[in-house]
């Protein structure tokens, strides 16, 4: 069902990926969204295959700077006069072992992943509260929940992210504003097509129930769902898109069919 058409929908790392393809579900669904991405190219590519005149707002944004945070809220905000829902999507990973791990590396990830959604809801949330409040999904990651190698800044920014989602739901919630996470497991992106092996692929047979990746469509339908009226008493909840990964723990192949 369409909702209102004036609502408003911010979007962060919505040039690519899950970001650009939850601003088309918007979209679709009737809502004004405002695109937020620091990869101003590809951002102005999104914005014009997107062709949704007047309906879209696109801002170049580093989420881990607070001057250009709040500038882009006040653009939001001046141009639609209002927010009702916030999709903190933007992120950074480093694939590094723990020891070869630098701080500069360590810092980006962290400011970005965890630092990134607490100045973008803190901005957004005090113009959702002129009109009565509003929602507000981080996204956050399996990473976040299953410690793996490789992980040590990406994991724990988005375990930070999960542990932040709770307290903004404790604090927001008295002012109508629901927080909620969603936490994709492999998604089939674009990065994730040029990455993953042949041999990383066939592992995941072990791992998830469902035996495949996820799709971006998926986790983006997850988010809407998040934000519209049918989720008006759902708060502070992680939601794992991740096709039974995390209840299974660790696959052995002599156990599967």
């Amino acid at each position: 069902m369409t909702e209102a058409i004036d609502k408003v929908a911010v979007v962060t790392g919505a040039a690519r990926g899950i970001g650009r393809t939850t601003a088309r579900c918007f979209l679709d669904a009737g809502w004004r969204v405002a695109l937020l991405d620091i990869d101003g190219d590809n951002l102005g590519r999104t914005a014009t295959a997107f062709g949704n005149a007047g309906e879209i707002i696109a801002l170049p944004c580093d989420v881990a700077e607070p001057e250009q945070v709040q500038g882009a809220i006040d653009q939001v905000d001046e141009r639609f006069g209002r927010i009702d829902a916030l999709v903190n999507n933007a992120g950074t990973a480093v694939f590094k072992p723990l020891l070869e791990t630098t701080y500069r590396e360590w810092q980006r990830v962290l400011d970005v992943n965890l630092s990134g959604p607490f100045l973008c809801s803190q901005a957004s949330a005090r113009v959702m509260i002129r009109n009565g409040g509003g929602a507000i999904v981080n996204i956050t990651s399996i990473s976040g929940l299953r410690a793996s190698t490789l992980r040590v800044a990406y994991g724990t920014s988005k375990a930070g992210l999960m542990h932040l989602t709770k307290q903004q739901a404790a604090e927001l919630g008295e002012v109508g504003i629901r927080v909620n996470a969603v936490s994709p497991g492999p998604v089939d992106t674009a990065m994730a097509k040029a990455v993953h092996s042949a041999e990383i692929r066939a592992d995941y047979h072990d791992a998830i129930p469902l035996n495949r990746y996820g799709l971006e469509q998926e986790i983006a339908d997850a988010v809407f769902f998040l934000c519209g009226d049918n989720a008006k008493y759902i708060t502070g909840q992680i939601l794992a898109v991740d096709g039974g990964f995390d209840a299974t723990g660790i696959g052995l192949p002599t156990l599967r069919t």
